[in-house]
């Protein structure tokens, strides 16, 4: 079954590749079909298989040869990757659904960030929309609904709250931070915060010291909330239980 959920994985991967590419060029995620981005030949179904057609394929284009981002394949493997440590975690579950759908949506807007320095509303829209109605079900399956709006008003209200104070961030960040929110709740929503700003700020250091970037250059903040909410959906209570430990 793990075998199963991870092939489930490589080909959701293959979707968000689309969603990745298309989003922040304004076309449609469904039409036209899949085609090369250099000659736009349609890709045949026999080379749409993820990882093993970039394999076969040499990771360039049947028809004029392009070369094919290795992106493509890392994307699909860590999809893969990651839905498989949550059936390991969870098994077959609501769990399982309710996080599958929100780390390929982090994925998206984590990446769309990284490559355009923007945050899409319609992937946010789609995340909180996502949010509420998973957190109806778990009400009516556990009975608890306020440590979830509690969550997302904790996510989005502190990052909006340092936008108003400083405008050193995006209203994208703290539109991704009330969609972790709203998915992890109040206690991880803490946790997803702290490590956003750790992973963040440290990166951002290393990226001036190494000189890739200067201190008037602007990091997009959206990856590193995507990580840290990925890294808390998997870790958050240990961290959490860990750093009330030493209190």
């Amino acid at each position: 079954m793990l075998l199963l959920v991870f092939i489930f994985g490589l080909i959701i991967g293959s979707f968000l590749n689309v969603c990745i590419y298309r989003i922040p060029r304004g076309e449609s995620i469904s039409c036209p079909p899949s085609h090369c981005t250099s000659c736009g030949r349609r890709i045949r179904w026999y080379d749409m298989f993820p990882v093993l057609s970039y394999l076969l394929l040499r990771g360039k284009c049947r028809f004029c040869g392009d070369r094919i981002s290795i992106k493509y394949p890392l994307i699909e493997l860590t999809t893969g990757a990651l839905f498989a440590a949550l059936y390991i975690n969870y098994g077959l579950s609501f769990e399982f659904i309710k996080f599958a759908l929100f780390i390929s949506l982090l994925i998206v807007i984590g990446i769309i960030d990284l490559n355009t320095m923007d945050v899409y509303l319609k992937t946010t829209i789609f995340g909180v929309i996502s949010g509420i109605v998973f957190m109806i079900i778990g009400y009516y399956l556990y009975g608890n609904v306020m440590e979830y709006i509690s969550g997302g008003l904790l996510g989005g209200g502190t990052i909006a709250l340092i936008i108003i104070l400083t405008k050193g961030m995006g209203w994208g960040d703290a539109e991704i931070c009330l969609v972790s929110g709203l998915f992890l709740g109040l206690r991880l929503a803490v946790v997803m915060l702290f490590l956003s700003f750790v992973i963040g700020g440290f990166t951002g250091i290393a990226l001036i010291l190494l000189k890739k970037k200067s201190r008037r250059d602007y990091i997009p903040f959206g990856p590193f909330i995507a990580l840290s909410s990925i890294v808390t959906t998997f870790f958050g209570e240990r961290i959490l239980t860990w750093y009330l430990s030493l209190l």
